[in-house]
C-alpha cells in the first residue's frame, strides 16, 4: 500500500530521559557533539525497533535530534533565525511559549539539513522511512509581513520563489537518499480555523482566506517537480506544546483551500470538540486521503476501540472507507519538552491504532 498507511503516525516521539539529558548537556557545552550523535543514534535505534514491535509500517527517528519540530529544519536555510518574541496568540495555560523566525535576509539552503539523519533512520529499519519536515508556511504564519526583511525582499513574491527553491534542494537530496515517505508539518490552516486568530491576523493587516491560498501555493511550488515515487502528506493541528493547544475551531473555513494542496494525504486533527465535526471532509478531492487524527497524544488516558471505530463510521459518510486510514492527532513531543503522557502510554496508543486499523481494513 502506498502511504499514508492505514495505521500511522504524525511523527515525534516522547525523548528518553538520557537523550533529554544528553542533549541538555551538549547545549551547555558538558557533551562533546560526537558523544552526543551515538546517544543520539542508539535512542533512535530503540525507538525504531518498538515502533516496527507495535506493528507500524512507516517509522520516523521520533525527530530525537531535534529541539523543536520547525525551528531545527528552518534555521538551517540562510536568511533565517529564530527569537523570543511575544505571541498575540500563544498557547494557553503556560507562560513559556516557542520560540518564532524571522527572515534577516536571503533564504539559500547552503547544505543539506535533514538528509544525514534520514539516512541514518533508513538504513536502521526494513520498513518505510519516513521524513518530517516544517511546511513553508512556517516562516510566514506567526511572524507576518513583518518578520520578514524588506531590504531583502521588498516583494513577498521573490521571498516565496527563494523558500520554494531552498525546500526543494532539500527533497531533491532526500529523494536521492532514498525517502518514499515525506510528510509536510503545517499548523497555519488549523490555526486559520480559530476566530480570534484570524483577528490577530487582519489586525496586522493580513486576509486570513488569502493567507490559506498563499500557503497552499507555497506547498504547492515546493512540490512542483515531485521526485518520481515519494508519497507526501500534509499534517495540520491546532498547536501542540507539553499538552497545551492554540487554536479551537472546525476546517470549514480553510478546508477548499488546504484540499488544493498537491499531497496524497492530510492527516487532520479530530481528537476533541475543538476541532469540530466531520462534515469538512465532504469537500476531499477524489483519489487522496484523510489520516483520522482520533488518538489524542494531549492526555494519557487509553481510547476505547469501539469509540474509535464508530468515529471512523461517521467520517465514512463523507469520504470513501477505503480512502481513510488512522493516526494520533499530532506528535507526542512536537518539542524536546514532549506532551504530559508516560512513555507506556504513548506506545500504548500506537498500538491501539494499528489494533483498530486491522480490525477495520484488515
Amino acid at each position: 500500500m502506498k502511504p499514508p498507511y492505514r495505521a500511522d503516525q504524525v511523527g515525534s516521539l516522547l525523548r528518553p530521559p538520557g537523550l533529554r539529558d544528553a542533549r541538555a548537556r551538549a547545549r551547555r557545552g558538558e557533551l562533546a557533539p560526537e558523544a552526543l550523535r551515538e546517544i543520539e543514534d542508539r535512542a533512535i535505534r530503540d525507538a525504531i525497533a518498538k515502533q516496527e514491535t507495535v506493528g507500524l509500517q512507516a517509522v520516523t527517528d521520533g525527530e530525537f535530534r531535534r529541539d523543536w519540530w520547525h525551528v531545527d529544519f528552518l534555521t538551517g536555510f540562510e536568511g533565517v533565525e529564530a527569537h523570543s518574541a511575544p505571541l498575540v496568540v500563544g498557547f494557553k495555560d503556560t507562560e513559556e511559549q516557542p520560540p518564532t523566525l524571522r527572515v534577516t535576509g536571503k533564504v539559500r539552503r547552503p547544505r543539506p539539513i535533514f538528509v544525514d539523519a534520514f539516512r541514518f533512520t533508513q538504513a536502521a529499519t526494513a520498513r518505510t522511512a519516513k521524513q518530517t519536515l516544517p511546511a513553508p508556511a512556517m516562516l510566514h504564519m506567526r511572524p507576518g509581513r513583518a518578520g520578514i526583511s524588506r531590504e531583502a525582499y521588498p516583494e513577498l513574491g521573490e521571498f516565496w520563489t527563494d523558500v520554494a527553491g531552498a525546500y526543494r534542494e532539500e527533497i531533491r537530496d532526500l529523494a536521492a537518499a532514498g525517502c518514499r515517505y515525506l510528510q509536510l508539518d503545517d499548523t497555519s490552516f488549523a490555526y486559520l480555523c480559530d476566530a480570534e486568530f484570524r483577528a490577530s491576523m487582519v489586525k496586522r493587516g493580513d486576509d486570513p482566506a488569502t493567507l490559506a491560498r498563499d500557503y497552499v501555493g507555497a506547498i504547492n511550488a515546493v512540490l512542483s517537480d515531485r521526485p518520481a515515487g515519494l508519497a507526501v502528506t500534509m499534517h495540520t493541528c491546532r498547536g501542540n506544546f507539553k499538552s497545551t493547544w492554540v487554536a479551537s475551531g472546525g476546517y470549514e473555513p480553510v478546508v477548499e483551500a488546504m484540499f488544493g494542496a498537491d499531497v496524497d494525504g492530510f492527516f487532520m486533527e479530530f481528537d476533541s470538540d475543538r476541532a469540530g465535526d466531520f462534515a469538512p471532509l465532504r469537500y476531499l478531492p477524489l483519489g487522496k486521503k484523510v489520516v483520522l487524527g482520533l488518538v489524542t497524544t494531549k492526555l494519557g488516558v487509553l481510547e476505547d476501540k469501539d469509540t474509535l471505530k464508530r468515529r471512523i463510521e461517521a467520517a465514512a459518510k463523507y469520504v470513501p472507507l477505503e480512502n481513510l486510514c488512522l493516526s494520533p492527532q499530532c506528535g507526542f513531543a512536537s518539542t524536546h519538552h514532549g506532551n504530559l503522557i508516560s512513555g507506556d502510554e504513548q506506545w500504548r496508543k500506537l498500538e491501539r491504532i494499528v489494533e483498530v486499523a486491522r480490525e477495520v481494513w484488515g
